[in-house]
């Protein structure tokens, strides 16, 4: 008697994708006559935020219905990782597991817990980064802290080719029945369901129309939060419904020139930020530089409810936080006015922004959220010098000089003229020149920076 087929298992967590997913392509290729795709609602230290969260179960429902047509199904375990991944391969008798290589340290150290746990082998396939988070350091064994040289440092590394998708799947176990599962819905989410196509197929669609639209002019145009001139590819890297090695080989195919090297250079921040958050697993919580410690933020729950409203009366800033709170995601030029009013003009810590932002973006990403905020602060590695304040009346007017952006998300400035449609409204929460006052003096008191 032929003993029954031992299947396989793929256990997925950010990595949503048929294209250039390794752990799912090489447990196919292993020659398994069955194959479980497992995924976690993981329970590790930081849950998603909920806009993260809404996005992923999203991608989650479009990447279930791609592999239908290729005879599988996504088996969602809601619980502890550990627990449920063991018990599955007890109950199925699979073989081996399957991973993608975490680049953030608490998913790689959930990843050795199952690995400890398991009485079979667990294998971890690099692919949702260009290089793994450990493989780039200065010449004397050390981690970058400045991100130009570690750009150039991965940059004359070779990065894979992506592997093209599976024509077929092996099936999953007769027995093996599939619970019920419903998306998690945020009672916010109406505009994001209108902005974004999570799933494979808006990725790639995303990546087509920016290369060949697009692409031309992003160096300058990027800056321009009323142009659509940015890729807007952060949420599809996020939920792994694409992976960085695709649109990196896609970008390079084009050519040289500075665009696609401005282009290659956001790809090469979030490498860096991983590569900071590896070698400081806190980097959400806790200051890189240590000198920061000492700084006295201000405790104003008034205040940072009306930066999280777009209430602060001033425009660009409340334009940036109601198109944050509508679509989940914030322009980058934007991003960085914002955090850097919280931060300089309210003197609120930025861990307060960053947790806002952990749960009200489609993009959360573990290591680019807390590395950019502590950019802006100043507080973190290759950061922005404490005195560099944004003016977000200058920077309104440099970047959205004609008013188009500031206008769509605050309405009620539609007819300012554009004389002084970026002046502080009557109702601005501080001054400008006395925050700005304020700040340098604040800053300049923190020794060793």
């Amino acid at each position: 008697m032929t003993p029954p087929p031992t299947p396989l298992l793929v256990w997925l967590d950010n990595d949503f994708r048929l294209a250039d997913n390794p752990a799912l392509i090489k447990a196919a290729r292993h020659g398994a006559t069955r194959l479980i795709l497992c995924v976690t609602d993981t329970n590790l230290p930081r849950p998603r935020g909920a806009a993260s969260r809404w996005w992923r179960d999203q991608s989650l429902l479009a990447f279930d219905e791609s592999l239908q047509p290729l005879g599988q199904r996504l088996y969602v375990h809601s619980g502890d990782a550990v627990e449920g991944i063991v018990r599955l391969c007890r109950d199925q008798g699979v073989a081996a597991v399957f991973c993608n290589a975490a680049p953030d340290p608490a998913r790689a150290a959930q990843q050795r817990l199952v690995q400890a746990s398991l009485a079979v082998p667990l294998h971890t396939v690099e692919g949702n980064v260009l290089h793994a988070p450990d493989a780039v350091f200065k010449g004397d064994g050390t981690p970058f802290q400045v991100f130009t040289p570690f750009s150039k440092a991965a940059d004359a590394l070779a990065v894979s080719s992506p592997l093209p998708p599976p024509s077929a799947l092996p099936p999953p176990p007769e027995n093996l029945a599939f619970p019920d599962w419903e998306a998690f819905q945020p009672h916010w989410a109406g505009g994001m369901a209108q902005a974004w196509t999570p799933g494979e197929k808006g990725a790639q669609q995303r990546l087509e129309d920016f290369l060949n639209r697009h692409l031309t002019g992003y160096a300058v145009q990027r800056d321009y939060p009323h142009e659509a001139a940015t890729s807007r590819l952060s949420p599809y890297l996020a939920s792994g419904d694409i992976s960085a090695r695709t649109i990196y080989h896609a970008a390079n195919a084009l050519g040289s020139g500075k665009d696609r090297e401005r282009f290659i250079a956001e790809l090469y921040w979030r490498e860096f930020s991983y590569h900071l958050l590896w070698h400081f697993p806190d980097l959400h919580r806790r200051n890189w530089r240590a000198s920061f410690d000492r700084f006295v933020w201000q405790e104003d729950s008034q205040a940072l409810q009306a930066w999280q409203r777009g209430k602060t009366g001033y425009p660009i800033v409340d334009a940036g936080m109601r198109e944050l709170w509508h679509t989940g995601w914030m322009h980058n030029r934007v991003r960085m006015i914002t955090a850097s009013f919280l931060v300089k003009h309210l003197l609120l810590p930025w861990q307060a922004g960053e947790a806002w932002l952990w749960d009200t973006l489609v993009d959360a990403d573990a290591a680019s959220n807390p590395a950019s905020w502590q950019w802006v602060a100043g507080s973190g590695a290759d950061a922005a010098p404490y005195f560099r304040i944004f003016n977000p009346i200058l920077q309104g007017q440099k970047f959205d000089p004609q008013g188009g952006y500031i206008r769509r998300w605050c309405p009620e400035l539609a007819g300012i003229p554009l004389a002084t449609l970026h002046l502080p409204t009557p109702a601005a929460i501080v001054d400008h020149t006395a925050a700005r006052a304020r700040a340098l003096a604040a800053f300049e008191g923190i020794k060793g920076l």
